[in-house]
């Protein structure tokens, strides 16, 4: 029997292939154990892969692409996340929402969890023809925090992932503008990665465990949210069941669980969005971050080039 340790940057709906193969059964039909544990403060991932508490960490690419040209050398092999599932909503209702409408405006930009969502949300407005700095943004504080005080009057928007926005809409306390999965196109949300000097070593294992999130993917194409009620349930008991359905239908209807295999473009895309805001030096390539070795042994609709 194997066993393969992950250390993850949350414990979010987002992630819910994972989760769902553990519950189908995938990695015990492949005898292989997964133990997963989400770390506070998520930079415990990095700490986990340095120490050996992890095999693989779970969390933004945005992270191996800084330490690109840095002190630690990663591999990224797979991902679960094809889109960014995050939304920017606002305290008003908008008929037909543009970017512009944020000229002047403030958005709360959840941090503590890292830059990637004020990043990419930057990189959409630049690419739309907005100056991102027309507005300004409130950064750094954790989600909860920033959601109490938008709650509590502060700041126009706020941006977040997919199913906070649908607690504030669900309390009637903001209104989703903008789907990221509908406006945002592809991208490298979530991936999974390893220390470079392992990856030799734990190849046979990440190939099985990778083999098993794309079948999960493969059937959660053909399943509802009605399906997965009790295992949403199970993950995250707090959350109304009425949001997680909601959050976990935008998922399901996107292309955000499409397929473990990173999708170049999108990654160069992402990479010069963080050039631009000047968290890299130089922007990595994809071919600087991803070795496919792992992917490509999957079979030829799974490992596909064309994703598109």
């Amino acid at each position: 029997m194997m066993h393969l340790n992950i250390s993850a940057t949350a414990h979010g709906p987002n992630y819910l292939p994972q989760y769902y193969a553990e519950q189908e059964g995938l990695f015990g039909a492949r005898d292989i154990v997964v133990n997963d544990t989400a770390c506070d403060p998520w930079t415990g991932v990095l700490d986990d892969l340095d120490s050996g508490a992890a095999d693989v960490a779970l969390g933004g690419l945005w992270v191996p692409g800084m330490y690109a040209q840095g002190p630690r050398e990663l591999t990224v092999f797979a991902q679960v996340n094809h889109q960014f599932p995050k939304a920017l909503v606002t305290r008003k209702q908008y008929p037909d929402f543009t970017w512009s409408d944020l000229e002047g405006a403030t958005v709360l930009a959840p941090g503590i969890g890292g830059s990637a969502p004020f990043a990419f949300t930057a990189g959409l407005i630049r690419e739309s023809g907005v100056d991102p700095s027309s507005i300004t943004f409130l950064r750094d504080l954790s989600t909860p925090m920033f959601v109490e005080l938008f709650e509590a009057g502060l700041g126009d928007a706020i941006i977040l992932d997919m199913t906070t926005a649908e607690i504030l809409q669900h309390r009637a306390s903001g209104h989703i503008a903008i789907d990221y999965t509908v406006a945002g196109g592809l991208g490298p949300n979530s991936v999974y990665y390893c220390r470079t000097d392992r990856f030799a070593e734990l190849s046979d294992r990440l190939f099985v465990f990778v083999s098993a999130l794309q079948e999960s993917m493969q059937l959660l194409k053909s399943v509802t949210s009605d399906d997965l009620s009790p295992l949403l349930a199970a993950h995250w008991p707090a959350i109304p069941a009425a949001v997680l359905a909601k959050s976990c239908d935008t998922m399901l209807h996107s292309r955000t669980w499409d397929t473990v295999c990173i999708d170049a473009d999108a990654t160069n895309r992402w990479m010069r969005i963080l050039h631009e805001e000047r968290m890299v030096q130089t922007a990595p390539t994809f071919e600087q971050l991803v070795d496919t070795s792992i992917v490509d042994q999957l079979s030829p609709a799974a490992s596909s080039t064309s994703l598109q």
